[in-house]
C-alpha cells in the first residue's frame, strides 16, 4: 500500500511536484502536479515509453508537433523517442499520473 503522504517527492521545473507512488527497476507511477501557467521542457526518452493519465485539471501535450488537450480521466501514451511537452496553460492546478517503462529519470534527451 502506498500513501501519497507518504511517497517520496521531488520538486522539478516551475516549483511543480512528483511523488512516488512506485519506484521500480521496470517501470514509475509518479503523480505530479503542475502549477497554473507552467510547462516542462520539449523532451524524448531513448527508451521509455509514457502513459499521462490527468485527475485533474486540463493539460495541454504537445506530442511530436500535434497538440493534445485531456481533461479529467482521460490519458495519452507517449512512444520512446517521441518528443513531447506537457503544459499547464490554464488558471487551476493540473495534478496527473506518469506512468513510465522503463523508469524515465535518466533515459531524457531535452
Amino acid at each position: 500500500m502506498i500513501d501519497k503522504a507518504k511517497a517520496e517527492h521531488y520538486t522539478w521545473g516551475q516549483d511543480c511536484e512528483g511523488w512516488y507512488l512506485v519506484k521500480g527497476a521496470t517501470f514509475t507511477v509518479i503523480q505530479e502536479r503542475m502549477l497554473p501557467n507552467t510547462s516542462e521542457t520539449r523532451h524524448v526518452h531513448r527508451q521509455s515509453r509514457q502513459f499521462f493519465f490527468i485527475l485533474s485539471g486540463m493539460a495541454t501535450l504537445d506530442i511530436n508537433g500535434e497538440i493534445e488537450q485531456l481533461h479529467p480521466h482521460q490519458g495519452v501514451e507517449i512512444p520512446p523517442q517521441t518528443p513531447h511537452q506537457i503544459m499547464n496553460q490554464t488558471d487551476e492546478d493540473l495534478e496527473f499520473l506518469v506512468i513510465s517503462c522503463p523508469p524515465s529519470h535518466g533515459d531524457r534527451i531535452n
